[in-house]
């Protein structure tokens, strides 16, 4: 509910009355709106945690795994271009409210840029491997920002194919680098 209607538009009540809960029962388990955007966030770090775990064992090589990443986009595309990015909208709607658990929910992000950061390291990019994390990361925001603005899957599948494009001359940049 947060991720479709934001947080600041989701109510407590909204909130019971969408589990099936009575706002007694609710509240036994949650105190405030803001445990249970705590219990969204540490659920959506476990989560993705896994995803990644998931990639690093079903990929043989750091380039597919990025590539995983990268297509990310196109498997949740619907979701995107009506809600943009969860992680990128929680954040940004948490830094304009100015509230304490932006810190938490970025972490999310982070996550993702130490994980990126660690298969272009392996890729060979070395010193470069973090901002090659940061520019893919900033990039499928920003993808994911105009999919929303537009509602346009094909602009989706059109920014996929050019990071994909890239990942391979990265790549090659990359072993070229690391062989010299």
């Amino acid at each position: 509910m947060f991720y479709e209607r934001g947080y600041e538009h989701t109510s407590f009540a909204d909130i019971a009355a969408e589990v099936g809960l009575s706002r007694g029962n609710f509240y036994y388990h949650f105190k405030t709106k803001d445990e249970i955007l705590d219990a969204v966030i540490e659920r959506r770090r476990g989560n993705t945690n896994a995803m990644l775990d998931t990639w690093a064992v079903e990929a043989d090589t750091p380039v597919e795994r990025i590539r995983r990443f990268i297509q990310m986009m196109v498997m949740n595309g619907a979701r995107i271009r009506k809600h943009g990015c969860p992680v990128g909208s929680l954040c940004t709607e948490l830094a304009k409210l100015e509230h304490p658990a932006l810190p938490r929910a970025s972490v999310l992000f982070t996550l993702f840029r130490e994980w990126l950061g660690s298969q272009f390291a392996l890729l060979g990019a070395g010193h470069e491997a973090d901002k090659l994390a940061m520019h893919l990361l900033a990039r499928s925001q920003g993808i994911a920002t105009l999919a929303n603005a537009f509602d346009d899957e094909r602009f989706i599948h059109q920014e996929v194919e050019q990071l994909l494009k890239w990942l391979h001359t990265v790549s090659v940049s990359s072993r070229s680098a690391k062989g010299k």
